[in-house]
């Protein structure tokens, strides 16, 4: 089954600044850094490939961005209370945020992980309207860093990261994912 959204691996990345590398303590950032935190979160993340590849089938995305968004929202689950994060503000697995959309499901269900996806098929669907010359893999890129920060932040392909957390939401999401795919996913 293809991503209707286009191909992860043909995006570029400069993948984890160093901000998001301090999560592990790593010395290294960058493509190296998004690697090694998908990688330690690769034993949890097999508790939900089933509503993974189930969630990506039904609404054709590439599950490797899904397990890259659960990787870098709550490390595959391990860093929320209750199923909440962002100070009360997000849930789930993929964190919805509960001032712009109702979550749905359980945090871990696949009822959530679709809700969530739909959000960044949303956004995808957004950027492609804000930037209609930007190819369907530059789309993909501005849509993952929207879901982390919204439509509005998004104004360069170069610098679509500026104003996301840790400065580096796309790149290290797509890093992740790239890890993520050569992984099964």
């Amino acid at each position: 089954m293809a991503c209707l959204f286009g191909d992860i691996k043909n995006i570029g990345t400069t993948g984890a600044s160093q901000m998001t590398a301090q999560q592990d303590r790593l010395s290294i950032k960058g493509v190296e850094a998004s690697r090694k935190l998908a990688e330690r979160d690769l034993p949890e993340m097999g508790k939900y490939k089933g509503i993974i590849t189930s969630v990506s089938r039904a609404k054709r995305m590439d599950p490797a961005v899904i397990a890259a968004i659960i990787s870098r929202e709550t490390r595959a689950g391990a860093v929320q209370q209750n199923g909440w994060g962002d100070n009360g503000n997000a849930f789930g697995l993929m964190q919805v945020d509960k001032r712009y959309h109702t979550p749905v499901g359980a945090w871990d269900s696949e009822q959530h992980v679709a809700q969530a996806t739909n959000i960044l098929i949303g956004f995808i669907t957004e950027i492609k309207a804000k930037f209609p010359l930007w190819s369907q893999e530059q789309c993909f890129k501005g849509g993952i860093s929207a879901y982390n920060a919204g439509v509005g932040n998004v104004r360069t392909y170069d610098h679509m990261d500026v104003g996301t957390t840790g400065e580096d939401y796309a790149n290290d999401v797509v890093a992740r994912a790239q890890w993520f795919k050569s992984q099964g996913y």
